[in-house]
């Protein structure tokens, strides 16, 4: 009977860099976008000095993009929100930076506080408010980058794609 275990004969794959697979260089899927997300985030001195507020309407500022995503800070005053949108082909993730969101859609209301991420898929109706009597501050990293944001009246979550847009740089 042979002793040797598959270690002693092909050595510690970790020391054994040409057996790695390569690191990638930008993320490409959903949890390489969360983590993403989480890293921006854990970097305040990144962001923080780039946020403002705005008493009309939603503040944004493209903060990064890369090969096929982008990533938006946004900042909302108390009362202020998205409207019922989808972000057409894109898949986002949105983290909350600072404060409280609320997060709406067909299956109810969220409460998205300091740190927490949601993930948004294709053609998934919903609007994010803020509730709160403070300011909060999130961050949007979509993929592929948002093209589209068809809004949606009250009430009408079945609309298609035709209704009318917004600037797709708001949500």
């Amino acid at each position: 009977m042979n002793s040797d275990s598959d270690l002693q004969i092909a050595g510690d794959i970790l020391e054994v860099p040409h057996l790695l697979a390569p690191a990638r260089e930008h993320p490409s899927t959903v949890a390489e976008f969360a983590g993403l997300a989480r890293a921006v985030a854990a970097d305040r001195a990144q962001w923080a000095p780039l946020v403002e507020y705005d008493a009309t309407t939603r503040w944004y500022h493209r903060l990064r993009t890369g090969p096929g995503y982008e990533v938006w800070l946004l900042s909302w005053v108390p009362g202020q929100g998205s409207g019922a949108h989808d972000h057409g082909a894109s898949t986002g993730v949105l983290t909350v930076l600072q404060g409280e969101l609320t997060e709406r859609n067909d299956r109810g209301a969220r409460i998205l506080g300091t740190g927490a991420q949601y993930v948004s898929v294709p053609g998934h109706v919903h609007e994010v408010v803020n509730d709160s009597l403070e300011p909060a501050v999130s961050l949007h990293v979509y993929f592929p980058g948002l093209t589209e944001m068809p809004m949606y009246g009250a009430g009408a979550r079945t609309a298609t794609a035709a209704t009318a847009r917004q600037d797709v740089s708001t949500a």
